[in-house]
């Protein structure tokens, strides 16, 4: 994986529009992966679900907490994207007061299939996800690429540590650390 570019498709997102007014205060608006991770070094983590347990109690409150250490390190964006509608991931972020790290939603898996890492999970009845995965994307190119052990369809267990931020903190200090040697 590492420099291939990441697939270019288009996101369909809900974002805040005060104009509107009410209390739904969202409008649609189509975004490109493109322009998603054009000029910038960001980290983009899959994960299987919004609201999942490993997801909701480690993966994206730890990125989220660990932010800062992640920009000192060059990272300017840090996104999660999971196989779900713009509503679901708009709530979760809410639910997790999230205020650094940005959800995207991939509610047909269109990213998700292109980068090669759908997987079916009908045994959870959940349909088709993304396997969990973690990478380093600097101008649209994959620089880093952490993937959990055991890809599979409708795999019994949810790995995970591959992915988890410390671990690709860890890789980055590590890499940094070849570069300067």
């Amino acid at each position: 994986m590492i420099g291939k570019k990441v697939p270019n498709v288009t996101l369909k997102t809900r974002v805040r529009d005060e104009s509107i007014g009410g209390d739904n205060p969202f409008r649609w608006e189509h975004v490109t992966t493109a322009g998603l991770f054009k000029n910038k070094r960001i980290i983009l983590f899959s994960l299987p679900g919004a609201f999942t347990p490993t997801c909701s109690t480690l993966q994206l409150p730890d990125f989220e907490s660990m932010y800062s250490e992640f920009q000192n390190k060059g990272i300017d964006e840090i996104y999660c994207i999971a196989v779900n509608d713009a509503f679901v991931m708009n709530a979760w972020a809410k639910s997790q007061n999230l205020k650094n790290v940005k959800v995207i939603p991939d509610g047909s898996g269109e990213f998700t299939r292109k980068m090669g890492m759908l997987v079916a999970k009908d045994n959870l009845g959940f349909g088709a996800r993304s396997w969990r995965y973690a990478t380093v994307v600097n101008d649209s190119a994959i620089e880093h690429w952490y993937e959990e052990p055991g890809f599979e369809d409708n795999c019994e267990a949810d790995p995970y540590g591959e992915t988890s931020p410390q671990n690709v903190l860890a890789k980055l200090v590590e890499a940094e650390v070849k570069v300067t040697a």
